[in-house]
């Protein structure tokens, strides 16, 4: 068996749906399960209800599992929720733990959550479980915040200069997820995953111009403008200032470079931020709401 934790979530979600399309019986661990009623109809999806923060709640979920996909929300607490997981999917004879990284994990990173994914890896390498380690790149799926904006004033406000980012489709992600999850041969392997293009700002407003219909403009923001605007808005404190140490390290180039691995190791041919666009049009246009991040 094999159980997707972060089920409700934007590629939690993704990876059990494409598992139950794909026909491999999953169970998905989620909080709560009347959240979980549209995975819950899936075919091949059994739902399981537990707290990755509390390890009495996971032996239930965790039996007869032999792989596992650890993904969980940036918060605070990250490190210790994850490392629960670990002990409990060790405890009960995981075999596997697949986890969803960042592309740039590094236990001296100034990003806060760059250090705690290194700090993760590291855990669940000296676990004694057999790991796989998915550094994912900035998710597409994040400009769906700037939807209000590019709505109401035809622009993206972010605080990037002239950097360039190479950003992923989670949708590519959970097909590698997938491939690892059903594959063999990919314990003790590291994989960056990126789209096949770095992009600037200003390249991805002229992108979504031409799906959104209208002209949209990159405007440079200063970072203590940005985290105005954020606290602003009700942002929290925490994340506003984790948010400020990852666009930083953007501004450096620190998710810049195009990783091959999509195509390289699983050959699949990643998606493009055009072709990404083009698929949710209806959401850049305010046509669709976006799905929640």
């Amino acid at each position: 068996m094999i159980l997707v934790t972060g089920a409700t979530g934007l590629n939690g979600g993704a990876l059990v749906r494409l598992l139950s399309a794909r026909g491999v019986p999953v169970r998905a661990l989620v909080r709560d399960a009347a959240r979980a009623a549209a995975l819950a109809a899936l075919p091949h999806v059994e739902i399981a209800v537990g707290d990755m923060a509390r390890s009495e709640t996971l032996a239930a979920p965790l039996k007869g599992v032999t792989r596992a996909m650890l993904i969980s929300s940036s918060v605070p607490t990250m490190t210790e929720v994850q490392s629960t997981f670990i002990d409990a999917a060790k405890k009960a004879g995981v075999r596997h733990v697949i986890k969803l990284s960042g592309i740039i994990p590094d236990l001296k990173s100034a990003f806060r959550f760059g250090r705690m994914h290194g700090e993760i890896e590291k855990y669940l390498e000296n676990s004694g479980l057999a790991f796989t380690h998915l550094r994912a790149g900035e998710f597409m799926h994040s400009y769906f915040r700037q939807v209000p904006m590019i709505l109401g004033k035809g622009a993206l406000f972010l605080p990037m200069e002239d950097a360039r980012i190479a950003s992923v489709d989670i949708d590519d992600i959970a097909a590698v997820a997938a491939a690892v999850l059903t594959g063999s041969g990919h314990e003790g392997k590291i994989y960056p995953l990126t789209g096949p293009e770095a992009l600037t700002m200003t390249e991805v407003a002229q992108r979504l111009s031409v799906v959104a219909g209208k002209p949209v403009k990159y405007i440079n923001v200063p970072p203590e403008d940005a985290k105005r605007a954020q606290l602003a808005a009700g942002v929290p404190p925490y994340l506003v200032d984790a948010l400020g140490e990852l666009f930083a390290e953007r501004r450096k180039g620190g998710e810049s470079h195009v990783w091959p691995t999509i195509a390289a190791v699983f050959k699949m041919k990643p998606t493009s931020f055009d072709q990404f666009a083009a698929k949710h049009a209806a959401i850049f246009r305010g046509e669709q709401p976006a799905p929640r991040l």
